[in-house]
């Protein structure tokens, strides 16, 4: 082993709302360093941060030029409720990406795709 993940990074035009959007969705406190960087440390210590990229633009996702990249699954109990939240948040679904019986497809308010996910056994991750 090299080393230990620190934290996973998002560029973002407004790392302030960006961090109370996660914070909202996954819990956490926030630690505002400045207006170009923004650490969520959420209840089980990782860590999400917001760097500011004033030229960001978001992904295109379903891009059949390429992949969306990287994204981040949140586990949640019960889709309708989390789904009302998110969107109640600021999200938006991704209607023409294909969802599964187990997760689905949004945007957070800077555009980074996220899934929602639920019943699913540990060992199918």
């Amino acid at each position: 082993m090299i080393g230990n993940l620190r934290s996973v990074v998002l560029d973002c035009r407004y790392p302030a709302e960006l961090a109370r959007f996660y914070r909202e969705l996954i819990g956490g406190t926030i630690e505002d360093t400045d207006e170009t960087w923004v650490v969520l440390t959420e209840p089980q210590g990782r860590r999400l941060a917001f760097q500011l990229a004033p030229e960001h633009e978001p992904p295109q996702f379903p891009d059949p030029r390429g992949s969306q990249q990287f994204h981040l699954d949140i586990e949640v109990g019960d889709i309708e409720p989390a789904q009302r939240h998110v969107l109640g948040l600021g999200a938006t679904r991704v209607t023409d990406a294909v969802d599964e019986d187990r997760f689905r497809v949004f945007r957070d308010p800077a555009g980074h795709p996220f899934c929602l996910v639920w019943g699913i056994a540990a060992a199918d991750t």
